[in-house]
């Protein structure tokens, strides 16, 4: 990498599909201090796009992300440091699943610690056969607390802590298995499925995709009854919507919907 090389790539598409691709690809795509910065950057301002429908967040090099920079972590140990670092990385996982795209990790190699936290907070994630997953930093003396908060929200409690207490690596299928991603396909064929699952989305109303995204991070928080009670008022909300009507109207009609909401 070229030192005057962005830390984050950007690649916009007319289709509405935006690929982000962390650019650390000597140090393993590692999240450092200024990489988080990007990241988040890039993503606020994707947030408040219109124009954008999907994101795809990939890694450049071998590996999609190795987790914190330890050399940068070792370098300012104090305790102020790392509590800045572990916010800052907290409203980074927190701003995807606020934002109202979609966003689709794309994982072609190894992903570990805060690597696989990303993976685990992004809403889709598809993965190569031979990429591979971990939460390794009980190795060094250091449980993964924060990517256990996204692990614990994707995975059964006892296969979450397996990999939490053991550090051990699992590969793309059984990471498929426990519900840490959605897609295991040859490395050759990624490109082609992530396509295939951005489009699938890109050909829906951008007002459902914006209204049903925000209404189910919401609603898993929520008791069960508050959840109905706030799925309901969304959805009936979703109904008065432009789109709603046209997709309905088009459904009836046997002819393709063409959406006109953002």
């Amino acid at each position: 990498m070229n030192e005057n090389e962005p830390l984050v790539l950007r690649n916009d598409r007319a289709d509405g599909l935006t690929t982000l691709t962390l650019n650390r690809p000597n140090a393993f795509n590692s999240l450092s201090r200024d990489l988080l910065g990007a990241l988040q950057a890039e993503l606020d301002a994707i947030a408040a796009s219109e124009s954008v429908r999907v994101v795809v967040i990939a890694g450049a090099g071998k590996a999609f992300c190795s987790g914190h920079d330890l050399k940068e972590m070792r370098a300012n140990p104090g305790k102020a440091a790392m509590q800045a670092l572990f916010k800052q990385c907290g409203e980074l996982m927190l701003t995807i699943t606020r934002m109202p795209q979609p966003v689709i990790a794309r994982i072609h190699g190894i992903a570990t610690a805060a690597g696989c936290q990303l993976v685990s907070m992004c809403d889709l994630a598809v993965a190569a056969d031979v990429a591979k997953f971990a939460v390794s930093g009980i190795n060094v003396g250091l449980f993964c607390s924060t990517p256990a908060v996204g692990l614990a929200r994707n995975l059964g409690r006892k296969a979450a802590l397996e990999m939490l207490l053991t550090g051990d690596f699992i590969d793309a299928m059984e990471a498929k298995n426990r519900g840490l991603i959605n897609r295991v396909v040859p490395a050759d064929a990624l490109d082609a499925e992530i396509e295939r699952l951005a489009g699938s989305i890109l050909a829906k109303s951008a007002v459902a995709i914006r209204i049903g995204k925000g209404m189910f991070y919401k609603q898993l928080e929520m008791g069960l009854s508050d959840a109905y009670d706030y799925a309901a008022e969304v959805m009936a909300c979703n109904m008065m919507s432009e789109d709603a009507g046209e997709g309905i109207d088009a459904f009836m009609q046997k002819r393709k919907p063409e959406y006109k909401g953002r």
